[in-house]
């Protein structure tokens, strides 16, 4: 494909932002339609990009024959239903984490995909991140291996808000949101299928209906394990750390930052052409349909992820 790639993009909010100045870096590819739960604000944002097309129905951009790819960075209870009117329409599809709020809709996701033979791609961002990449290399490199990981995934969000402190349309998920980043990378990162998986959550918040706080633990077939605490009621520094134990290091991956277990800080702005984890991931969407080819972080390739949040899901049910 020599001519541009003309994308929709599909949420206006915090993080389709991020996409758009992502993209803005991006040779070849044009942002042509967005979509918006509110008009007035969804056509600042496009004025701001200078996006021409503005709708407030997904329907009105795949209608439109000159978009080719998809971005949906819509509330996470639209991503199957999305993904698959996307594919159903002919344009290639990338939906940010989580691909599904079940593993039958992720599923579903999968199986059309397969059958379009599509670029179909779920935004696992920390497959990408320069940080969790150079780790990365050292373990394909046989330089590292993981003994354990031990993540924290802290939030102050005691109330409905988004990143940019903005009343959110929908309730966010400890487990299909957040703990899916950290169930999909412990098991890319070992090299080792997940076999082992168990989750105890804190008090139901009454206005909510979510548990608060979470606590995972994991385990690989080659033995690698993981601990994952969640909450929304972390007072203190938000995001989600990472630490890395290894046969030959400790790393600390913050982000796109990242730092030995002394906390010095190691170098990662050579580890590829950005150093903005949603700009990489967006490149590898593109470079993927251009290529013919699957993306690292398909959809059939984070299936096991949603496979793991399922069990997990079934054991904080039961108990």
């Amino acid at each position: 494909m020599a001519k541009a790639i003309k994308v929709a993009l599909a949420g206006a909010g915090a993080f389709g932002i991020k996409h758009l100045d992502g993209i803005r870096n991006i040779d070849g590819v044009e942002v042509v339609s967005l979509v918006g739960r509110r008009l007035e604000p969804t056509k600042e944002v496009a004025a701001k990009y200078g996006i021409a097309h503005v709708a407030t129905d997904l329907a009105d951009s795949l209608a439109l024959a000159e978009v080719d790819a998809v971005i949906l960075c819509t509330p996470t209870q639209m991503h199957a239903a999305q993904s698959i009117a996307c594919l159903k329409a002919g344009k290639h599809v990338q939906v940010e984490i989580p691909l599904a709020d079940s593993l039958r809709d992720a599923q579903a996701v999968v199986d059309l995909q397969k059958q379009t033979k599509l670029v179909a791609m779920c935004g696992h961002t920390r497959r990408f991140n320069p940080s969790h990449q150079w780790v990365h290399s050292k373990i394909v490199g046989g330089e590292f291996n993981i003994q354990q990981m031990d993540v924290q995934t802290f939030f102050f969000r005691r109330s409905n808000m988004n990143a940019l402190g903005q009343p959110r349309s929908w309730t966010d998920h400890l487990l299909w949101h957040h703990a899916a980043h950290t169930v999909d990378l412990f098991a890319y990162q070992a090299g080792s299928p997940i076999v082992k998986a168990n989750a105890v959550q804190g008090p139901i918040h009454p206005t909510l209906g979510i548990a608060m706080d979470m606590s995972i633990q994991l385990k690989a077939a080659n033995g690698a394990i993981c601990t994952l605490s969640l909450s929304f009621n972390n007072d203190g520094p938000i995001g989600t750390f990472f630490r890395y134990i290894g046969d030959t290091g400790t790393y600390i991956a913050r982000y796109d930052d990242l730092f030995n277990g002394k906390e010095e800080k190691i170098d990662v702005s050579k580890v590829d052409v950005s150093i903005n984890g949603i700009e990489l991931q967006d490149r590898e969407f593109f470079a993927a349909i251009r290529e013919g080819r699957e993306p690292n972080s398909s959809v059939a390739g984070v299936l096991p992820c949603y496979r793991v949040l399922h069990d997990l899901e079934r054991q904080l049910d039961a108990g």
